[in-house]
């Protein structure tokens, strides 16, 4: 599906959930969408940082383990008791968990950043849609990945479960377009933040130059701003941020 724009779409009285929204990309995203007037909602295990943040923007902070379903549904109740509803989610919680497959493969950190990166973004929007639903549409934007696009030798699992957002984002879209609800990804190369710690270099060496997380945002406000679901927005240094062009895979003769 095609992007178009939805030019002067107000966010202002929109309410917002966001999971990770208490550092990065997810805190500055909370800083945007607060300062054009919607109502935010973090979510994330960082209490102190997080309850900082939701009393800076006049929001509302809940603890939140992206893994257990539970307390995603939790979250997205807090959105609708204390703002009146739901109209955005951004399903941005993650982690970067450096796990090679062969004599060191570690299970307990395979299973921990795949239950954070796709199991969060599966059980994120399962809660969503209901809240949405009853607001008669709205967006679910997933953080995946430049890695969910492209091979990521130095972390392959990170690539796997950031392959399977996309893979999810672009099925769910034209399933939920019809609710007025719109599914997209947000793709960011890898951004300034505390979750490239320890692996900067490694990055520089494989070509993903590290974006501004301002960058980042700018993107995101991009996507809800866009028409088109089932989409994967790009965002890398140098280059206006668009859903990258899938080719069609090649069909029976």
């Amino acid at each position: 599906m095609d992007a178009t724009s939805r030019p002067g779409r107000s966010h202002a009285g929109k309410v917002a959930w966001i999971t990770g929204g208490a550092n990065g990309i997810g805190a500055a995203v909370a800083r945007r969408l607060a300062g054009e007037g919607a109502h935010v909602l973090l979510a994330d295990i960082d209490t102190e940082r997080g309850t900082a943040l939701a009393k800076e923007l006049d929001g509302a902070f809940v603890r939140c383990d992206v893994r257990e379903p539970e307390d995603s549904k939790a979250a997205v109740a807090a959105a609708v008791e204390r703002f009146g509803g739901l109209d955005i989610a951004f399903l941005n919680a993650g982690v970067a968990q450096r796990t090679g497959i062969g004599g060191d493969f570690d299970i307990a950190a395979y299973r921990r950043a795949m239950a954070i990166n796709l199991d969060g973004v599966v059980y994120g929007v399962d809660a969503a849609l209901p809240a949405l639903r009853a607001r008669g549409g709205g967006d679910i934007i997933a953080t995946a990945s430049m890695a969910g696009l492209v091979a990521t030798p130095f972390d392959p699992i990170y690539g796997a479960n950031k392959a399977a957002v996309v893979g999810l984002v672009r099925a769910l879209g034209p399933n939920h377009l019809p609710e007025n609800i719109r599914v997209n990804a947000l793709c960011p190369s890898f951004a300034d933040t505390d979750i490239i710690a320890g692996t900067r270099e490694d990055l520089e060496k494989a070509g993903f130059p590290i974006l501004e997380v301002a960058d980042v945002v700018e993107a995101f406000m991009a996507i809800l701003g866009s028409d088109g679901a089932g989409e994967a927005w790009f965002v890398v240094k140098g280059r206006p941020s668009e859903p990258f062009r899938f080719r069609g895979a090649p069909g029976p003769r």
